[in-house]
């Protein structure tokens, strides 16, 4: 009996101990499943917010098309970032090729496409996306002339292949205008430095093919879009070859990067041969180059005769592939000597940077001499380096993953993260009771030992960490609001990499031109520092050609004092009167004037989209802040439009016009008595130029808005110098000015035009 007590007694403890550590067990699991809702709920909170925050950032920050190569439909397949780079063509003219000056300085306008005047560059990815042609960039230009009529051929990236093809265009024009003409070769290959000549009355191409190991010789059977495959010139992967005619034999100058010891974009070599359809004998002096990537041993281009000298165009490959251009003069070309040193050789340097479509690089530069005697230059550039998009891709990626490690950080120190490794296999308590398909791994050998210490050291991290930062501190909570603003950073860095495109500001063709205008601002003495601020900003902007200062009063400043990347002229009034802002100036050369007050500050992007509305609609004042004034003739704020659902009136404080136009209007005898009501009110210039302009366009719309960005700010509210400094009292003159100008010109209240009318939608 004592026996059976015992047994039974060993039988209720043994079934107590199971029930216990069957409810520890499901307590662990109740508290296990709590903890696993609780770290979701953190992390989804932490990311929902993250990513909020991304969104909001990128939606004030980055316009739709930023990190796109230029203005083409967002369904087209061209011109898309590539990481080979963005580049573009732009057309040079001068006396001799060393004295080659960009298009927009010589001043050749173009109705048809609101370009007053052209500018650079001529031919871009969009020239060939928008008439069916999809391209990422076009680059390598090389020119052939048949008297008046200019073809180039240049190789053009295939966002469908993402290979080379050799495109062609012809101009009429001397080389303003391009017409695309298709694509002249397409192989299964990468194809690209298209170099043309003519040779016993056949016109031949010798493209790079080195892709395929071999550089390969075109003739042309229907010029300029058909040829015909005539020989393999040499069975060696050749990149940008070229050939030069000297004293009877033809010289092949190319770069081989596949031979033994090469130092890529550092080598040179060269061939002859009686004929260029060869056979081909290396040079005895062979590589002629073999070393540094900046001395400019890769050809950049044709080479070319001036004055009796012969001289080669190569590329300097230093800092980044195809930094710039280098010229070099032959001195001694034979069968056993070659000698070449370098020429003084650059171009109008932009001091724009990557809002240039050349500012960061340009690597190839082929020029011809026309029959009337002038020298044309066609020269490729780039506003981004190669690798850029890989570069920014990897660097937001890395943000990214920066952002997360903070929120775990984060979930550390708020104990919602208590371990890395799971528990169970860093405990014995429950080892005979697990069934996780893992267990397989935890043997009693060293690896699983290893497996628990690492674990062990790692579920230590969380309360180790909490015992620097206490949650319930003043200290401690500063410290935790840190890391979830540098968690935040991180994610706008990383959005900033990867949706924000390059950070260049490109300008929006119209009709396959881009144009430049000039900008005009009227200020004093006692705004200096805006007008600092605003030369430098702006002048960066890429259709901007040359800043007026209109200095109305005080000492004008020194040019030296004004950080500028374009000409600044500072026009001295002898009066000061509001009325100097539209004073006839014949120095301005361009067609469109952009008047802007020295206090607003707005991206160049929303200037440039301003400028492509002005081109479509050079009769009318295009800009900004819209104005609606009703039959009460009391003058509101935008909010008064918006509320009408309609605008009828621009304010010129930031507006673009036609120089010609506006100007002469504004000075007119018609004008002269709103002129004088300017003088007397010190007020209103702007509203006087909206009443004569919809005087002159009758019934017609006189007026287009473009929306601001909402970055843009108003630096009058911290300078106090503003002459609308007092609203109420400005408003009233204002008011009184609708009703002058009203009996003077008639009434703008008959018109209103709705917000969101053009198809572009920048003016909802």
């Amino acid at each position: 009996m004592d026996e059976t007590t015992e047994n039974a007694g060993k039988l209720s403890s043994q079934k107590n101990v199971a029930a216990s550590g069957h409810n520890h067990h499901n307590r662990y699991k109740y508290l296990s499943n709590y903890g696993a809702g609780k770290r979701f709920l953190f992390f989804a909170s932490c990311f929902g917010f993250y990513a909020l925050v991304a969104a909001t950032y990128a939606w004030f920050v980055f316009p739709p098309h930023i990190g796109r190569t230029d203005h083409v439909s967002s369904s087209s397949l061209g011109c898309r970032e590539d990481n080979e780079g963005s580049w573009s063509i732009g057309v040079f003219y001068g006396d001799s090729p060393f004295s080659l000056k960009p298009i927009e300085t010589i001043n050749v306008w173009r109705n048809e496409s609101g370009a007053w005047p052209v500018a650079n560059p001529v031919i871009t990815c969009a020239s060939f996306t928008n008439a069916g042609l999809p391209s990422n960039f076009v680059a390598d230009p090389f020119l052939y002339v048949q008297g008046d009529t200019l073809y180039l051929f240049f190789e053009t990236k295939s966002p469908i292949t993402m290979q080379g093809d050799i495109g062609v265009a012809k101009s009429i024009d001397k080389g303003a205008t391009w017409e695309p003409l298709g694509i002249a070769l397409d192989e299964a290959w990468h194809l690209s430095f298209p170099f043309v000549f003519n040779y016993n009355g056949e016109i031949y191409m010798m493209p790079e093919s080195n892709e395929i190991g071999q550089l390969n010789l075109y003739r042309a059977v229907n010029f300029p879009l058909s040829w015909k495959l005539e020989k393999v010139v040499l069975k060696k992967p050749l990149v940008d070859s070229t050939l030069i005619h000297h004293e009877g034999i033809y010289w092949l100058f190319g770069s081989d990067h596949s031979s033994f010891g090469a130092k890529k974009n550092g080598q040179l070599e060269i061939w002859y041969s009686s004929s260029p359809l060869g056979t081909w004998k290396p040079h005895k002096k062979n590589p002629i180059y073999n070393g540094n990537r900046s001395v400019g041993a890769r050809n950049g281009g044709r080479a070319f005769l001036y004055d009796g000298n012969l001289y080669r165009v190569g590329q300097d490959c230093g800092e980044n592939y195809g930094k710039k251009i280098r010229v070099f003069k032959i001195e001694v070309l034979s069968k056993e000597e070659y000698r070449e040193v370098e020429v003084p050789f650059s171009f109008e340097a932009s001091r724009k940077g990557k809002n240039s479509w050349n500012g960061v690089r340009q690597h190839h530069y082929d020029v011809k001499q026309l029959s009337s005697g002038e020298f044309i230059g066609l020269v490729d550039g780039d506003r981004v380096t190669s690798g850029d998009l890989f570069h920014r891709v990897i660097l937001g990626y890395a943000s990214l993953a920066a952002a997360i490690s903070v929120v775990i950080l984060l979930g550390f120190l708020l104990g919602v993260v208590n371990c890395i490794v799971p528990s169970t296999w860093c405990m014995n308590y429950y080892a005979g009771k697990r069934t996780d398909a893992l267990l397989n791994l935890e043997t009693a050998g060293l690896f699983s030992e290893k497996l628990r210490r690492i674990g062990s050291r790692l579920n230590r991290v969380p309360p180790f960490l909490r015992g620097f930062v206490k949650p319930n501190s003043s200290m401690g909570k500063f410290t935790l609001g840190v890391i979830v603003l540098v968690g935040l950073l991180l994610t706008c860095v990383g959005v900033r990499y990867i949706y924000g495109g390059s950070g260049a500001v490109e300008p929006y063709p119209f009709k396959g031109h881009l144009s430049q205008f000039t900008l005009a601002t009227m200020t004093y003495d006692a705004r200096l520092w805006n007008l600092k601020m605003y030369v430098k900003r702006y002048s960066r902007c890429p259709s901007v050609k040359e800043i007026v200062v209109i200095w109305n009063k005080g000492p004008p400043p020194e040019l030296t004092e004004l950080d500028s990347a374009v000409p600044v002229r500072i026009r001295v009034q002898k009066q000061n009167s509001l009325n100097n802002r539209f004073e006839i100036d014949p120095l301005i050369k361009t067609r469109a004037v952009l008047e802007l007050d020295d206090d607003i500050m707005m991206p160049c992007d929303d200037i440039e989209k301003g400028f492509r509305v002005w081109r479509e609609h050079p009769e009318k004042l295009v800009g900004f802040y819209p104005r609606f004034v009703d039959q009460t003739m009391t003058y509101s704020a935008e909010k008064f439009a918006r509320s009408h659902k309609g605008y009828n009136m621009i304010l010129t404080g930031a507006a673009f016009m036609d120089v010609r136009f506006a100007f002469d209007m504004y000075q007119s005898d018609k004008a002269k008595l709103g002129r004088e009501f300017v003088d007397e009110q010190f007020n209103c210039e702007d509203i006087l130029l909206n009443f004569l302009y919809a005087n002159a366009s009758g019934s017609g719309k006189a007026v287009e808005y473009v929306r601001p960005s909402l970055v843009t700010i108003d630096t009058s509210k911290f300078s106090g110098v503003a002459i609308s400094g007092n609203t109420n009292q400005h408003y009233r003159k204002r008011s009184k000015c609708l009703r002058r100008f009203s009996d003077l010109y008639g009434s703008l209240a008959d018109r209103r035009w709705e917000f969101g009318g053009r198809k572009d939608g920048w003016d909802l």
